[in-house]
């Protein structure tokens, strides 16, 4: 706001002087015309040097006005940046936090891969027995698979949690084998003489093959751990309708198949 010193100065300063005049001429003083002169001037000069006073009053105003708009602006951005470094501040926590708990997870890790390696190593150890001890089905692509697990502990390429995931991939397939019924194609020795069967697997309780002409029905007998062919005219049928199941050719059917008694736990 601009503060006004002067308003209509020349006019009162001309009403001032004419009414000192009339006072002079009525009080019988002697006026001349350069003492009017020098009135005048200096009363002018009054008003110019009032003039000048009142711009710089103004300009000091309009300067204190930009500044106080600056001071309310330069405190706005004050308020945004302390928020902001408040929000900053809580986010470099955070971070830390964070660096903590991974450099924690890393020393965990390394303690944990450290003992991976030898569980690992038991794992595959027992599941090779397992399969030694177990029945004699697809052969090849379970020696196949171990000996895959065995041959990628040695890679570099590879982490000690993904080792450890192949085993337990490995130990689902085997434990999948159980819950299932599947036939495969195979070659057996029959009398001397190799021939190709189809074997009918049902889960871990019966091992059977058949020949293509139905001729030859045998049953794995895990006593002996050997083929025991069974009477065709008892089982035929039966090892048949099991293979055309497992095949998905006909619908689910009870089977009336050889199934060893349950050992005794010792």
């Amino acid at each position: 706001m601009k503060h006004i010193i002067v308003g209509a100065i020349d006019v009162a300063t001309r009403r001032r002087l004419k009414w000192l005049l009339a006072l002079l001429l009525v009080v019988g003083l002697p006026l001349h015309a350069t003492d009017v002169d020098t009135l005048l001037k200096a009363e002018n000069a009054k008003v110019s040097a009032a003039k000048a006073s009142q711009q710089r009053v103004d300009a000091l105003a309009d300067q204190s006005d930009e500044l106080f708009q600056s001071f309310k602006q330069v405190n706005k951005q004050i308020e945004g940046l302390q928020v902001y470094n408040a929000q900053l501040e809580a986010q470099l926590a955070d971070q830390q936090q964070t660096i903590a708990d991974l450099e924690a997870s890393i020393e965990n890790a390394t303690l944990m891969e450290r003992q991976l390696t030898p569980l690992t190593l038991k794992m595959i150890n027992a599941l090779e027995q397992f399969v030694a001890l177990d029945m004699p089905f697809l052969q090849s692509e379970r020696s196949e698979r171990l000996a895959r697990l065995r041959s990628n502990q040695a890679r570099a390429d590879l982490s000690s949690a993904e080792k450890f995931r192949q085993v337990l991939e490995a130990y689902k397939i085997e434990s999948e084998y159980g819950t299932r019924i599947d036939s495969y194609a195979d070659t057996v020795d029959i009398d001397g003489q190799p021939r190709e069967v189809t074997v009918l697997r049902v889960g871990r309780v019966a091992l059977l093959y058949q020949t293509a002409d139905q001729q030859v029905t045998a049953a794995w007998d895990k006593t002996s751990a050997s083929w025991v062919v069974l009477d065709s005219g008892d089982y035929r049928y039966a090892v048949a309708q099991g293979i055309r199941i497992a095949r998905k050719q006909a619908a689910v059917d009870l089977l009336q198949l050889p199934i060893p008694a349950p050992e005794v736990a010792q």
